[in-house]
């Protein structure tokens, strides 16, 4: 969790390391990209869970900027979060910051609410990091540490 305050609460991010065996992607609708199947399986997925920055704070790039650090103080190769595709704001912030929408996930409804199990819209984002190779323009080729174990 990373959180930003001036004279107070400002704005938080907060995420986790996907797990190796790709639990994150359950639900994901067709083939995951290979790329992101193999950065998955060597550890190198950290995934955005939750940024929240205060209506009143006159910092406009506060969510990027938090975005960016909390993803440089885990080492990750590659920054992975899902957006509901009815949150057209969240969905453009994320595409304006670079991230790549590379296809949907089905996931239930929240077992708490008391309401049948239906699969939520959401679209699974990723961002590359690290430098971009020449040959891969879209950042997602990588070094041999990043193949799958055999």
């Amino acid at each position: 969790m990373l959180i930003a305050e001036d004279t107070a609460f400002a704005g938080c991010a907060y995420g986790f390391p996907v797990p190796r065996e790709g639990t994150w992607w359950r639900g994901f609708d067709g083939p995951l990209p290979q790329s992101v199947e193999q950065l998955t399986a060597s550890g190198h997925v950290f995934a955005i869970t939750e940024i929240m920055v205060h209506p009143h704070t006159d910092d406009q790039g506060l969510a990027r900027r938090l975005q960016e650090r909390l993803l440089a103080d885990h080492h990750a190769s590659l920054g992975a979060t899902l957006v509901d595709q009815a949150d057209a704001a969240a969905y453009d912030a994320f595409l304006s910051w670079g991230w790549q929408d590379i296809g949907a996930i089905g996931r239930p409804s929240d077992p708490a609410v008391l309401r049948p199990p239906s699969p939520v819209p959401l679209r699974a984002m990723v961002l590359a990091l690290g430098p971009h190779k020449a040959a891969h323009p879209d950042g997602l080729a990588h070094e041999n540490r990043t193949q799958r174990p055999d």
